[in-house]
């Protein structure tokens, strides 16, 4: 079975998360640092996808709150596109609202700096790193998630059509 790479797109770092096993779970893996195109971040990720063995890609959406698709969306939308097409994988957008909230919630208040004063910046920037990776990992393992409902319905406590898969586009 190919491992699936969950990614959570900011504007200048790129949260990574990798699904592997049988049932594959989702786990946080890295924080990229954004280039100036799709082209060098799919580089970026060239690395990665080997390593790994990656089948798909798995991008959050940033949908507004009302559910539509915003200027943001549409951005990704367009990274996500020239990124698959150039490392020629299937890809899926998993609506991602209140990812970053919630894996902030999952991490320990961040690290004082010297003296108990505040954060240094390579303490902020560590801990931004560590919330976007982490959500990385829930967009991932809420598709992942809601695949299974709907490959087994009578297993969830909910039968319904999953809320958080908002399209595929196969590559």
């Amino acid at each position: 079975m190919t491992a699936i790479l969950g990614i959570d797109l900011g504007e200048r770092r790129i949260g990574v998360a990798v699904a592997e096993g049988d049932p594959p779970h989702a786990f946080p893996l890295t924080t990229l640092q954004r280039r100036a195109n799709p082209a060098e971040d799919a580089q970026l990720l060239t690395e990665i996808l080997h390593a790994r063995d990656i089948g798909e890609l798995v991008v959050g959406l940033p949908l507004e709150a009302s559910g539509v698709e915003g200027p943001q969306a549409k951005a990704t939308r367009s990274w996500a596109e020239a990124v698959a097409r150039h490392v020629g994988l299937p890809l899926t957008y998993h609506d991602e609202r209140l990812t970053s909230h919630i894996a902030e919630g999952r991490l320990p208040p961040m690290k004082r700096g010297r003296s108990g004063g505040p954060p240094s910046a390579a303490q902020r920037r560590a801990h931004r790193e560590r919330i976007d990776r982490i959500a990385a990992s829930i967009i991932l393992q809420d598709e992942l998630d809601d695949r299974r409902r709907t490959r087994h319905p009578d297993r969830s406590p909910a039968s319904k059509e999953p809320e958080g898969t908002v399209t595929d586009i196969e590559v």
